[in-house]
């Protein structure tokens, strides 16, 4: 129910199923990520306490980005930080995938309906690189571990 797609060097992806399921708080990701992933699984009457966030000045070189997907079937294809193609997984719905470095492209493999999350400000074309990927017929999609 939970899948990272890493080498020894990098974590380029993190996907939560939609069937994930713990008592209490688990994060998914490192301290050190510029965009944190976590579950929370409270029984009824549990209390969070009210809060305000400090202003904390933080450095973020590189956009990472969550995708929740609402409706329908997603190809993900995972590139390392040279652009060379790892692998493809299938995203279904409610599945939630943090996009933490290297490359990826999409495919829709059915009508989708999906929320996307990121650091901002938006810098439009200057955020990303654009680059050929794989094609449909070259992914190598692994089943869910």
């Amino acid at each position: 129910m939970l899948e990272k797609i890493a080498d020894a060097d990098s974590i380029y992806a993190i996907i939560v199923r939609s069937g994930f399921s713990a008592e209490g708080i688990t994060f998914f990701t490192p301290d050190r990520f510029s965009q944190q992933l976590a579950y929370m699984n409270h029984p009824e009457g549990k209390v969070i306490h009210p809060h305000v966030h400090n202003e904390v000045q933080r450095e973020v070189l590189y956009t990472q980005e969550v995708l929740f997907l609402k409706r329908g079937r997603l190809r993900v294809d995972f590139y390392d930080n040279r652009r060379v193609y790892l692998e493809s997984r299938i995203l279904e719905a409610g599945d939630v995938i943090l996009l933490a470095s290297g490359g990826h492209g999409f495919e829709a493999l059915e009508q989708i309906e999906m929320i996307e999350i990121k650091q901002g400000p938006y810098a439009g074309e200057a955020d990303k690189t654009r680059f050929v990927g794989i094609t449909a017929a070259d992914a190598v999609v692994r089943d869910h571990e």
